[in-house]
């Protein structure tokens, strides 16, 4: 009796997983897979598993929500998303948040928010386009990010609204000798909080805001900051703008071009809020805050190849710099690199992206290298 009880239930058990076996696979079928030409409402789980120059190796994970504010294709209202984020890295470094954006019906709002908090050990090399390695300063940094944002449509492909939020960071550093405490130019050396509001303008004509082929995206916004609780002394502002224009060359080859100006404006100039050359989207490559000043440039183009409607490959070229006044084209920084992209949600253009990207030789330095994987194009 006991033998028939013992195989009924391993029999049952095997049962069992094979249907948790067979419903994972639906499910991971139906999230990278599947081909859907509806509007409904898909989610995708992306395992993270990439590295680059800040961070080392970088695990964790990170989800998609993508649906539309409405169903009826005629009214090419775009992709509305939401996007959480968790991760740590072999140095030390922890990120959480989650973003979203919204587009109503016919596109008449856009809404965005976002709220981050991250803990990011990382190196700090001094100010200005010139900096070097051998002065590498190992900093503790925390920070913590709210962003809101609300535009609406004035006229036809034109937006206008506003930005506000609150921020937080905080450092510590260990090394009495370094140049994070010994340069004159580094202000602010312990972080501050403060808040920020302003106004923001966006003209969009793109045919799909998260695979475009044509159209123009130029984006822009000033944030005025002042600072609160210990640094309520602050007063400054943050100046962005962003131009990017898409040209369909072949019915499977598009050519991208996307240029972007920061400054920060005021008198102090706290390190934190100073614009940082690199990251995963513009000058790809470069340790993000190798290079940091009062203002940024940086200009890329990218050839994007769709093979079939899973994958596609990219190749991309650009440049920039950092700069206290002026910028000079004499040092200017190279940026080439390429990539492959995996679209897991055909209908919306969403894709899982892999980028290597190549930077400038210092001499007496190896070159600098960065390799990114994350979630929708760079630009």
């Amino acid at each position: 009796m006991k033998k028939v009880f013992f195989t009924v239930l391993l029999v049952s058990c095997l049962l069992e997983a094979n249907a948790q076996v067979s419903a994972l696979g639906r499910f991971i079928k139906r999230m990278y897979f599947d081909k859907d030409s509806t509007r409904k409402s898909s989610f995708v789980i992306i395992p993270i598993l990439t590295s680059a120059p800040e961070t080392g190796l970088e695990i964790g994970g990170a989800g998609l929500y993508s649906f539309y504010a409405d169903t009826i294709r005629s009214n090419q209202t775009r992709v509305s998303s939401i996007y959480p984020y968790l991760s740590i890295t072999t140095k030390g470094q922890s990120h959480f948040s989650v973003s979203t954006n919204y587009w109503s019906a016919k596109n008449n709002y856009n809404l965005t928010a976002a709220i981050s908090y991250i803990n990011y050990p990382s190196n700090f090399y001094g100010i200005g386009n010139n900096t070097r390695n051998a002065d590498a300063d190992p900093i503790d940094e925390k920070r913590f990010k709210l962003n809101l944002g609300a535009q609406k449509l004035i006229a036809p492909n034109f937006y206008a609204g506003a930005v506000t939020g609150v921020y937080n960071y905080t450092y510590t550093n260990n090394t009495l000798n370094g140049i994070f405490n010994t340069d004159p130019q580094v202000q602010n050396r312990s972080g501050g909080v403060g808040i920020f509001i302003g106004p923001s303008l966006n003209y969009d004509s793109r045919d799909n805001n998260t695979y475009s082929t044509k159209g123009i995206i130029v984006s822009a916004y000033y944030n005025i900051m002042h600072g609160i609780i210990d640094d309520n002394s602050y007063i400054g502002g943050f100046f962005n703008i962003e131009y990017s224009q898409f040209f369909s060359l072949d019915k499977k080859l598009v050519l991208g071009i996307d240029i972007q100006e920061q400054s920060l404006t005021g008198g102090l100039s706290p390190f934190y809020l100073l614009p940082a050359l690199g990251n995963d989207e513009m000058m790809r490559g470069y340790y993000n805050g190798r290079f940091r000043d009062r203002n940024f440039i940086g200009g890329q183009t990218e050839l994007r190849y769709r093979i079939n409607d899973r994958i596609g490959i990219v190749g991309f070229l650009g440049t920039g710099e950092v700069a206290h006044n002026m910028f000079s084209i004499n040092t200017l920084k190279p940026d080439y690199g390429m990539g492959v992209r995996y679209f897991f949600d055909t209908e919306k253009g969403l894709c899982i992206r892999a980028d290597y990207g190549i930077g400038e030789k210092v001499p007496g330095e190896s070159r600098q290298t960065g390799f990114y994987i994350g979630l929708g194009q760079s630009f």
